[in-house]
């Protein structure tokens, strides 16, 4: 279950009664019910963190706001960045945390791979620096949960609460049961961004080839190059001119266009 790190008295008093229980449980099958929604339909990676984030505050008692931060496994250092937010004030939260001083509980969840909180920021050990800015903000409690999937952490949902002692074992225990799906939705989005992404690039690369293939052609016409020396020839000017290739392509296709225009003028 979670895990306990606090500068202070993190437990609530008295006990859950079976009525908030029964009303805590609800809230989280709504969440994780609107997380399946979210896998078949066709939102855009940031508007879907967005919408899981949402729902993290519907299914995590006494939550305020929540954002949700993606590991960057393809930038040095495997960077953590945050991509939505429930609310404004979470969005500030995070960029102290990730920005400004690189610490806080959602980047121990991440490295650590485990369920982080505290229900006393202003006096929390842990961070230092950031516990008692995000204090002075007026947020005293914080839940990160990781988001994981098989043999990797693939980045973590950030609860955040005005009140103190906010999240005991029995928040924390939702908010573990919410991440599990909430991972594979994210993890999903994650892959079908990536390859329309990869779908935009080679539409790109197909659309730009026939005017490499044109001026190789030429370059080829009028100097009895190879087609591998005529590439290395564009290359070369693209770097030299610091210019895409496919530009240094159609300028010489432009120029071969002027000077046909120019011939028949004097015939």
């Amino acid at each position: 279950m979670a895990e306990l790190h606090s500068g202070g008295n993190d437990t609530k008093a008295g006990t859950l009664t079976a009525q908030q229980s029964s009303a805590d449980t609800a809230d989280l099958l709504a969440g994780v019910g609107a997380l399946a929604s979210l896998v078949a339909g066709s939102l855009g990676l940031p508007e879907l963190l967005t919408e899981v984030a949402g729902f993290a505050v519907r299914a995590i008692p006494g939550a305020d706001g929540a954002g949700v931060t993606l590991l960057q496994a393809d930038q040095p250092g495997d960077t953590i960045e945050a991509l939505a937010a429930s609310a404004p004030f979470v969005a500030e939260i995070d960029h102290v945390q990730y920005v400004t001083l690189n610490e806080g509980p959602c980047i121990t969840a991440v490295q650590e791979g485990r369920t982080v909180r505290s229900g006393f920021l202003g006096g929390e050990d842990m961070w230092p620096l950031f516990g008692p800015h995000v204090s002075d903000m007026g947020i005293h409690s914080a839940l990160s949960l990781p988001l994981l999937m098989p043999g990797k952490v693939i980045g973590a949902i950030n609860v955040y609460a005005h009140g103190k002692g906010v999240f005991d074992e029995h928040a924390a225990g939702l908010g573990e049961l919410f991440a599990k799906p909430a991972a594979v939705a994210v993890h999903n989005a994650q892959i079908l961004s990536q390859a329309l992404a990869l779908t935009v690039q080679l539409r790109a690369a197909l659309s730009v080839r026939p005017v490499i293939d044109q001026a190789i052609g030429l370059l080829r016409g009028r100097s009895g190059l190879s087609a591998e020396d005529a590439l290395a020839q564009l290359r070369a000017m693209s770097q030299s001119e610091h210019r895409k290739m496919v530009d240094i392509a159609q300028s010489i296709l432009d120029e071969a266009v002027r000077r046909a225009r120019a011939r028949r003028n004097r015939t």
